[in-house]
């Protein structure tokens, strides 16, 4: 398939607009959206699919922004698929005042960023710089993340839509469109309507490198780790004080370094203490834990109540109690029993002249969580690396070819139903 020469990209004007609006969850609020100022997006994404035509667009009181494109095939029974991509940026970085720059026909020197000299991508730094010689990178300008996590694919996801309805050539069934708001804090899918989507499958646009696709990311538990400690006066605590603090502290050092995060790779697994608050008498650690098997997180517990057993054995007064949660779980328990969803993808990616990678994710995305929700929902690139930092960079050409495996995967549906 070629894109219409008279229907132009517009994906790159639209991410460079995207970028510019401040859409930055925030853990802290208890409100949802987590900040308001995401719907801002959401708003602008609103009139521009009601401007190509989607009249039904709309953005409802949690944030989220619904669509859809009617089927324009002969044939019926056609599975209804869903397209889906976060608008918030994560609060690791500031994304206020973002500046995006358009870097022309990049030839393998390092980019150092104007606002602050100090952040420079580095070829040897960022290995897939080398697959984008004579391509177009879009950066942001040193002091702010770009904000390509996720809004390249709600650039992608919305020239899509521009394609679809202004090239009836390309037939398929009816398609959804979900915007959500808070995915990088763990909340993008709390509040969405499975049942008003309808979908048979979904596909999240929130990957790394052009032709990769992720069936199976980490299972998720979120664990806390309370101690309860002896206090007493410091001036007369010999044989006595039992510091909450000093064991907590003990407890993390013991940690294995290969159960960390910077520790492991690939499918390694880890234990990861995210937070500590504490007092003389009580101290508590919060921890992520992560592995692609389930059973294992129930391993990664229970080391942590083993280092906790050890520790206190020198603190003969003191107790502790661990408690988990579960956060998400591997989306690849779910697609499995649907094959066709991720084969699929990988055919459209193919069609759109790309090597197509099946790959796993260290982390999770929307889409493992609308997997349990009744949504299997595998994810496909969309061009971003280097997520969450001042030196996030895109290429043009990646979320051009996003865009094609998007328009492909909408036509292979249409024929093999």
């Amino acid at each position: 398939m070629n894109i219409n020469p008279q229907l132009a990209f517009t994906l790159t004007e639209r991410f460079l607009k995207y970028v510019t609006i401040d859409t930055q969850s925030d853990p802290g609020s208890a409100s949802f959206p987590s900040t308001e100022k995401q719907k801002d997006l959401g708003k602008v994404l609103v009139d521009e699919l009601q401007t190509i035509g989607i009249t039904d667009a709309c953005l409802d009181e949690f944030g989220y922004v619904y669509a859809t494109i009617p089927s324009n095939s002969t044939k019926e029974n056609i599975p209804v698929i869903c397209f889906c991509s976060h608008m918030d940026t994560a609060p690791d970085c500031s994304g206020t005042g973002v500046k995006p720059i358009l870097h022309r026909n990049y030839q393998g020197a390092d980019i150092t960023l104007p606002d602050d000299p100090s952040q420079i991508i580095k070829l040897k730094e960022h290995p897939d710089l080398v697959n984008q010689i004579g391509n177009d990178l879009i950066t942001a300008s040193g002091t702010t993340l770009l904000g390509a996590d996720n809004k390249a694919g709600v650039a992608e996801i919305m020239d899509a839509c521009y394609q679809l309805v202004n090239q009836p050539e390309i037939k398929h069934g009816k398609i959804r469109i979900l915007f959500t708001p808070d995915e990088e804090i763990g909340r993008g899918v709390d509040k969405v309507d499975v049942e008003k989507l309808g979908a048979y499958a979904g596909y999240t646009m929130d990957g790394e490198s052009a032709g990769n696709m992720e069936n199976e990311n980490f299972s998720a538990d979120g664990a806390k780790l309370t101690i309860k400690g002896v206090s007493a006066h410091p001036g007369f605590a010999k044989g006595k004080m039992e510091s909450a603090i000093k064991i907590a502290g003990q407890i993390i050092a013991a940690l294995p370094y290969n159960l960390s995060p910077e520790g492991t790779e690939n499918k390694e697994g880890f234990v990861h203490p995210v937070a500590i608050e504490g007092h003389l008498e009580t101290a508590s650690i919060d921890f992520i834990i992560r592995d692609f098997e389930d059973e294992k997180l129930v391993e990664h517990a229970n080391t942590i109540r083993k280092i906790a057993d050890e520790v206190l054995k020198t603190f003969p007064a003191s107790s502790y109690e661990l408690t988990t949660k579960p956060q998400y779980r591997n989306m690849k328990k779910v697609l499995d029993q649907h094959p066709q969803i991720a084969e699929y993808a990988m055919e459209a990616m193919r069609r759109a002249g790309l090597d197509a990678k099946l790959c796993s994710i260290r982390g999770g995305t929307d889409g493992s969580r609308l997997s349990f929700m009744g949504l299997p929902c595998p994810n496909i690139f969309a061009g971003e690396h280097a997520f969450h930092s001042r030196q996030e960079w895109v290429s043009v050409q990646d979320m051009q070819k996003a865009v094609e495996t998007i328009l492909h995967l909408c036509m292979i549906w249409e024929e093999r139903s």
